[in-house]
């Protein structure tokens, strides 16, 4: 049967793309390649227990994802919750506070174009939970 297999890519228009690029790389050190984006593959995530892409609609009234006035927000999954909001902190971002949920801990920031951006570390949970 035809069916989706994942996220193939997240695809975001920008004021000012080398500036943005530049943000993402200081403030969560993604490196950009020369054709201006970043592939993820799949074995970093393999490695972190309970690691998964989520795609989840929310209800339209949803203050989820506020202050962001965006109809979307980013999740990213990262392996040092802790060591990325100390570096987030070096470059003046502010955090909202630290949830510890089943399926691992958050954090949220807003880069400079007013995306939210939900900071994840996984973590393994029982089957069927997530």
């Amino acid at each position: 049967m035809a069916k989706v297999l994942g996220l193939g890519g997240l695809f975001f228009k920008s004021r000012d793309t080398a500036a943005l690029r530049e943000w993402y790389n200081r403030v969560l050190g993604i490196e950009f390649a020369d054709w201006g984006g970043v592939a993820f593959t799949p074995d970093a995530a393999m490695a972190q227990p309970g690691a998964a892409t989520i795609f989840s609609p929310f209800k339209a009234d949803t203050e989820y994802f506020a202050p962001s006035d965006k109809d979307y927000m980013f999740n990213l999954m990262v392996d040092d919750l802790d060591g990325v909001l100390a570096r987030c902190r070096a470059e003046g971002v502010e955090a909202g506070e630290i949830l510890d949920e089943f399926n691992g801990r958050f954090a949220h920031i807003i880069d400079p174009e007013g995306r939210k951006i939900e900071l994840w570390e996984p973590k393994a949970v029982g089957e069927g939970e997530m």
